[in-house]
Formats: structure tokens, C-alpha cells, sequence
């Protein structure tokens, strides 16, 4: 374990950081030196010809195995079922070279605030700025590199310290770690040094107070370290462009200034704590040990951050080098801050500045992108949320398998959501930070469920993707008709012929799919309504969903309400693992939404995959109130064939009165403990489950009347129970036998036809006791 090397500090270097002044880790351009401290979350190693010497992780990175083709090791997981290929995957298999438009905005998708409401994280008090500069500042030997190519530099030898000044022996630049500016410094006329906070990749980031505004604290930070005053003028008339940088989640950048030749951002102080050095402090407290935040708080950081990507990009910039390091907490609130990488979109000549195992895959070849800072936040979350152990190495572009991971095992929608932000192909990612936010809002309120245990949903959220669930029970084996239980996909209001569509409104699905096949012309939205108004039709117009399915893929192979309506047809077509595979693919686009996995519980029920159906059951019935009753429904239906019978009647029961499947749901509980073979108190609680109930006059007495046989059958049996009642009636021969025959009485009258009635009435003679006159 290495000592810090700053003066007057006791601390010692863990994972490149030191675990009490917490020296922050230094920004590489595009690739990181392999030497020094190992890169691992936790691990105190070095590297040693080219591999850690504790945890024996390669310095160069390694292949890892595609995350999409390993299975999981957890019963329940979807993630294991196969999946129709969408996006790259299916462009590829169709020898497409389409690739996805990156950048678009989407102004529907928008929203704010720490936790969302959803959950709680701890406020971390503000930082005095008098007591965060540092009292001996120096930059240890191993975070030295060459600042143009990345060599080490300044490394001690033997007895002889290594040099904070000098030349690089391989590409012959100039390095300087020693601090440019001192206390005192009067800088632009107007800012006034008071000492240094921490280094970066552009150098010393100084604490200095502005003259000219109340003593305000700002921070200084070096734009480039040349010595040609016409390269600072540029730079600084370069970067002019990040003043008209406002948003409360930014960091606020006040001037430019240039001194002694050199050019500086000055920049709003933020006495807060960096999400790097909160996972220091959760280490340090744990005796040494990675503690990664809770999932929750992990998630709710970033769905804080995502609206400051969202107008960094709607102004046409990229933020590009987004970590840990750069958020700081301040009490209840976040900061985005060090906007020294920031780009524009169009910019293809600046120097691209990123961090190893964070920064996107293609960016060394073809820049940053939208789709690239999207990759920096999937990273960033997995950081925080995980030890993600080789995420500089080993996974340096990839996630480790399911079966390594409690989190993935967990919780599905993590991975899911994961997979899709960090994918290896810039267009498999959600394309803007909006589309990433609101899917992640959903995954936080599936993780939050789930921290409430078995209870059912007490809230609903709407989604801006599917319309309501309805409130239709699932389970059944009829798949010819279980794909109508499935929300239907919301109109794109932003679809080229919204307007046209809004002005078809034929109930008849026929004729409004003539209508839809004459359209002025063809859009997305006109071939999605005319897929799902030939499956309203039936089996014959089942060919032309096909149609529209496959015209859609071929307009864009992402497109993933396609798929949706190629499940919805397999399901109709009664082929399951068809329709299994179209859902799953559709969960995998868009994880937070809870549609996508009503839907392919369905699919995997009635394809026999019970364990996978049961787990996306209880995270719908957890997540959202109204996807209650479907789901119960579908719990009851798998429980009772495995014969689980308190379980069933567990899961009818988390229907709440308020539902409009309330009576449903008392029926069909009312049935199973009828036909449940437990004795008088089950058959006492069939019908105290219907007691209070207004449902089918007829439907009430045959239930009764299947009750009160069988009640009698027991007592004729074992005796009678005394003190129990059934339906009113205690539970004796005498007593049933009046209540069985004036309930075939009673259906006898509602009887449709003579046979039928005179049917009726011999059982009821038949059962009626025997009197003495």
C-alpha cells in the first residue's frame, strides 16, 4: 500500500485515490497509461509487468464475453428466454447498413427532481471553502503521465525523487505538476488566489475570490498549458461558447481570463461533495471494502443529472467526460461541474478528452456523439451501483455476465437498462438523455417496489408509451384472445400523418382498416393502426400485420412497436414462443416500462415458463396499481395449476375493492376454495367471499348450490360443526339440506328451458328433507 505523497498528509493510496485528502484521479485523452495503481474498485495492487499484483487483473484490458449471449444463472430472470432480434442485430442479419439518426431531442419526455419522489438520499452538508484548499499541494508520482501522450513522467529513481517539471523521454513535451499559480496571485485584475483544491487533466484547479463581486468564492481552471499567447487567445475564444452555458444543474462558468500567458475558466464555486469521494468515504468506513451505493440512491442521482445532459445537447454540445468526479452533491441538491471537455456536436477537430472505462467505445475512431455521453451515464450508474471489478480492463466496453452479479440477478430491469445504455453500438443506446431518463425513472419505481416487499401497488404512473392496462384478468389459456389484455401502444403525436389520423374514428375494425390502407401517405403511425386494426379483424387479416411489421423493420430495424405487434399477432396466432420472443425483445428497448413485461408474462405462462411468468407478475402487481389486476390474475392462474393453493388465493386477494375486477376476483376466489377439498371452514369462506358482492343472481346460486353439496357431503361424512355457518346456515345436515333445495329451487326459476327446470326441481325433491305431518 502506498503512502500519499502530499505533504502533511497521513493517508494512504487507494484505487489511485487517497483515502484522506482524496487527491482526485487525473483525466487521460482517449487512452490511460497502463502503469501504477490498479484500476479496480477496492483493490490496493500495482501494476507489475502488465497485471495487478493483488487482484491480478490485466493493466490492457482483456475480451470479455458478450453480456447478450450469457445466460443467467436465476430461475425468474427473463433475461435468459430468447429475444427477436432488434436494432444493429437485425440490421446486420438483414445485411443492412442502416445506421440510427443521433441527436434528436424529444421534448415529451422530460422531468426532474432528486429522487423523483420515490426515494431518500442523505444530504451531505456544504464544504467552507476556507477549508478545502490544500495546505501542501502536490500531485503524487503515480498520477504523473504526459499530458500529450499519456508516458509517465516525473517517477522517482532510486534515492532521487521524480521531477514535477521536465520533458516527457518519449514524445519530448513539456510536463509541469507543480502549481502555476500561488496565494495571493491577482489574476485578470480581478481574482484573487487563495490556493489550490485538486489537480486535473488540464492541470491545477485553483480557489481564488472575485474582487469585483463581494469577495465571491469562484474557481480557476486552467483552458491548456501552452506558451504561446496567440494559442491562449484562441483557446479562450474557443471556449467563449460555455458562458451561455445556464442551467441550475451546471456549473456556472463567470470569464475567461489569460495570465502570465496562460488562459482560465473561471468558474461558480461548489462546496460540495464529488460522488467520487462519497464512495471513498462509504470504502473507508467499511474497513477497506468496496460499498456501492444502494441501487435507489445510484439511480436517483442520475435521473437528478439526466435533464443537465438534456439541455447541454439541445444546445448542441456534448459533455464527453462524464464520472463519478463529476457530480457534486451540496445538501439536497446536484452539480454537474468541470465542463472542460465540453465540445460541440459539430466539432472535428478539438482534442477529445474521456476517461477509460467510462468513454464509449467508438469515440477513438469516430468521436463523441448524444450516444456516447448516454454511454458515460450507463458506466457512471454501474459504478456507483456495483464493485465493478475490470470495468478499466477486462470490461472496459462491456458487462460482466448476469451470474457474476447479485445486482443483474436481482433485479432484471437494472440489467436490462444497463445493457441497452452502455451497448457496444452507439445506435443500440437510447438516443437521447430524455429517452434514457424516462426509462430509468420506471426501473427506480420497480426498485423501490420491490423494497416494500409483497405488497401491492397503492399508486400508478402513467407512461408515455402505452396507454392504461385496462383492468381485464390474464392467466387464461386462451392466447387467442389474451393478446386484447395488453395496453395498447400511444399514438406518436409527432408522426407525419398525426394530424390525418386523429380524424379517423371508425369503431368497425373492417372498415377502419379501409380507411387506413388508403391513407395520403404512409408513416409509422398509419402502418402501427393498421396493424392493429387487421388483428382486431381476425385470422384473416392476420398477413397483413405481418406486412406492416415487416415494412416498419425495414424503415428502421430499432423500431420496437413493431415487434410489439408482431407479439401481439403471435399470441393471436396462439404461438407462444413467438410472442415470447417479441416481448422480450421489446422489455430489453424499453426496461422501465411495465407493458412489455405484463405482456411476455402472458407469453411465458402459456409457453410453461411459470418461474420467469410468476417474477414479471409480482413486479407489475408491486410497481403500478393499475397493472394490479391483470397480474394477480395471472399469479392465481399459475398458482392453482401448481397446485398452490394458498398462493393463488394470495394473489386474488391483493385486488383492491377500488378495481373494476373486484368482483371478478372474489368469484374466482370464492371457486377455488369451493373446489378446494379443505372442509366446512373453506367452504364457509367461499361464500363469505361473495357475501356482500352484486354479481349474477344465477352465478351466485349454482356457486351455492356447489357449496352447500358439498357441505353436505362432509357433514354426512364427518358430522356436523357446530357453531359454523355457511351462507347463513349452520353447518348440519338438516340446515344444508334446506339451503341446497331452495337454491335449486331458485335456479329452477331462472331455468331457460321446461327440461332444464324440471331438472332442477327433482334434485331439489330429491335433496329436500324428510318431514313427519
Amino acid at each position: 500500500m502506498t503512502t500519499c505523497t502530499q505533504p502533511g498528509c497521513t493517508g494512504t493510496i487507494v484505487d489511485g485515490y487517497c483515502d484522506v485528502c482524496g487527491s482526485p484521479a487525473a483525466t487521460t485523452a482517449v487512452k490511460s497509461s497502463s502503469a501504477g495503481a490498479c484500476n479496480q474498485p477496492g483493490c490496493t495492487g500495482t501494476y507489475v509487468d502488465g497485471y495487478c499484483d493483488v487482484c491480478g487483473s490485466p493493466a490492457d484490458g482483456g475480451t470479455a464475453p458478450d453480456p447478450i449471449s450469457t445466460p443467467s444463472t436465476v430461475s425468474r430472470a427473463s433475461n435468459r428466454l430468447a429475444s427477436t432480434p432488434l436494432g444493429s442485430a437485425r440490421a446486420q442479419a438483414a445485411g443492412s447498413k442502416l445506421t440510427r439518426k443521433l441527436g434528436t431531442s424529444s421534448t415529451r419526455l422530460r422531468g426532474a427532481r432528486l429522487g423523483a419522489g420515490l426515494t431518500h438520499v442523505p444530504s451531505i452538508p456544504a464544504i467552507d471553502a476556507s477549508k478545502a484548499i490544500l495546505a501542501n499541494p502536490m500531485v503524487p508520482e503515480d498520477r504523473r503521465n504526459c499530458p500529450n501522450c499519456g508516458h509517465a513522467v516525473g517517477r522517482s529513481r532510486g534515492d532521487q525523487p521524480g521531477r514535477t517539471e521536465g520533458f516527457c523521454p518519449k514524445c519530448r513535451s513539456k510536463f509541469s505538476f507543480s502549481p502555476k499559480l500561488h496565494a495571493g496571485d491577482l489574476v485578470g485584475g480581478q481574482y484573487e488566489v487563495a490556493g489550490c483544491l485538486a489537480h486535473g487533466g488540464f492541470g491545477w484547479i485553483y480557489l481564488a475570490q472575485d474582487k469585483n463581486v463581494s469577495d465571491r468564492w469562484v474557481v480557476l481552471k486552467g483552458l491548456l498549458n501552452s506558451e504561446d499567447p496567440d494559442a491562449v487567445a484562441a483557446a479562450i475564444a474557443e471556449q467563449t461558447f460555455l458562458a451561455r452555458v445556464e442551467h441550475p444543474l451546471i456549473v456556472e462558468i463567470y470569464n475567461f481570463v489569460k495570465h502570465d500567458g496562460a488562459g482560465y475558466i473561471v468558474m461558480e464555486y461548489v462546496g460540495g461533495t464529488s460522488l467520487k469521494t462519497l464512495l471513498k468515504q462509504r470504502m473507508a468506513a467499511n474497513k477497506g471494502e468496496y460499498d456501492a451505493l444502494p441501487i435507489d440512491q445510484a439511480i436517483a442521482y442520475i435521473l437528478e443529472i439526466l435533464p443537465a445532459f438534456s439541455y447541454l445537447h439541445d444546445l448542441g454540445l456534448l459533455y464527453c467526460d462524464f464520472k463519478p468526479d463529476n457530480i457534486i452533491q451540496v445538501g439536497d441538491a446536484v452539480k454537474l461541474i468541470d465542463l472542460g471537455g465540453v465540445r460541440r456536436i459539430d466539432d472535428l477537430d478539438s482534442a477529445i478528452y474521456g476517461t477509460v472505462g467510462f468513454q464509449a467505445p467508438e469515440v477513438a475512431d469516430v468521436g463523441p456523439s448524444i450516444a456516447s455521453d448516454i454511454y458515460t451515464l450507463g458506466r457512471t450508474l454501474c459504478v456507483l451501483a456495483m464493485e465493478f471489478r475490470g470495468y478499466q480492463s477486462k470490461f472496459v466496453d462491456s458487462l460482466p455476465p448476469v451470474s457474476d452479479v447479485p445486482l443483474f440477478q436481482k433485479y432484471d430491469s437494472v440489467y436490462r437498462l444497463l445493457l441497452k445504455a452502455c451497448a457496444k453500438d452507439p445506435a443500440d443506446r437510447f438516443q437521447t438523455a430524455d429517452e434514457f431518463r424516462v426509462q430509468l425513472l420506471g426501473v427506480l419505481r420497480e426498485v423501490v417496489a420491490d423494497k416494500q416487499g409483497d405488497k401491492a401497488a397503492q399508486h400508478s404512473a402513467s407512461s408515455l408509451l402505452f396507454e392504461g392496462s385496462g383492468d381485464r384478468g390474464v392467466g387464461s389459456d386462451d392466447s387467442a384472445t389474451s393478446w386484447r389484455q395488453l395496453p395498447a401502444l400511444a399514438p406518436d403525436p409527432g408522426d407525419k400523418q398525426a394530424g390525418w389520423l386523429k380524424t379517423v374514428s371508425v369503431p368497425d375494425a373492417e372498415k377502419r382498416l379501409e380507411v387506413l390502407v388508403d391513407a395520403p401517405e404512409s408513416s409509422p403511425q398509419v402502418l402501427l393502426e393498421i396493424a392493429q386494426a387487421a388483428l382486431e379483424v381476425g385470422e384473416a387479416r392476420y398477413d397483413m400485420v405481418d406486412t406492416a411489421v415487416s415494412d416498419l423493420l425495414a424503415g428502421d430495424p430499432w423500431e420496437w412497436r413493431a415487434v410489439w405487434m408482431a407479439g401481439l399477432v403471435a399470441l393471436a396466432r396462439g404461438d407462444s414462443p413467438g410472442a415470447q420472443s417479441a416481448f422480450n425483445a421489446v422489455y430489453g428497448q424499453v426496461p422501465g416500462e411495465l407493458a412489455p413485461k405484463l405482456a411476455l408474462a402472458i407469453a411465458c405462462e402459456l409457453s410453461g415458463e411459470y418461474d420467469v411468468a410468476e417474477g414479471l407478475y409480482l413486479t407489475c402487481a408491486r410497481t403500478d396499481a393499475n397493472y394490479i389486476a391483470p397480474s394477480a390474475f395471472g399469479l392465481a392462474s399459475i398458482r392453482s395449476k401448481r397446485g398452490d393453493l394458498d398462493g393463488a388465493i394470495a394473489a386474488l386477494d391483493l385486488v383492491p375493492r377500488t378495481s373494476g375486477a373486484y368482483i371478478r376476483a372474489r368469484r374466482q376466489r370464492a371457486g377455488l376454495l369451493a373446489g378446494s377439498g379443505r372442509g366446512l371452514p373453506a367452504l364457509a369462506e367461499a361464500m363469505d367471499s361473495i357475501e356482500s358482492l352484486t354479481i349474477d343472481p344465477v352465478d351466485r346460486a349454482n356457486l351455492a348450490a356447489s357449496v352447500f353439496r358439498a357441505a353436505l357431503d362432509v357433514v354426512q361424512q364427518s358430522g356436523p360443526q357446530q357453531g359454523l355457518r355457511i351462507d347463513g346456515r349452520e353447518a348440519t345436515e338438516p340446515a344444508l339440506r334446506d339451503g341446497l333445495e331452495a337454491t335449486y329451487r331458485q335456479l329452477a326459476g331462472q331455468a331457460q328451458s321446461r327440461p332444464e327446470r324440471i331438472a332442477l326441481v327433482d334434485l331439489a325433491n330429491e335433496v329436500r328433507g324428510w318431514t313427519v305431518r
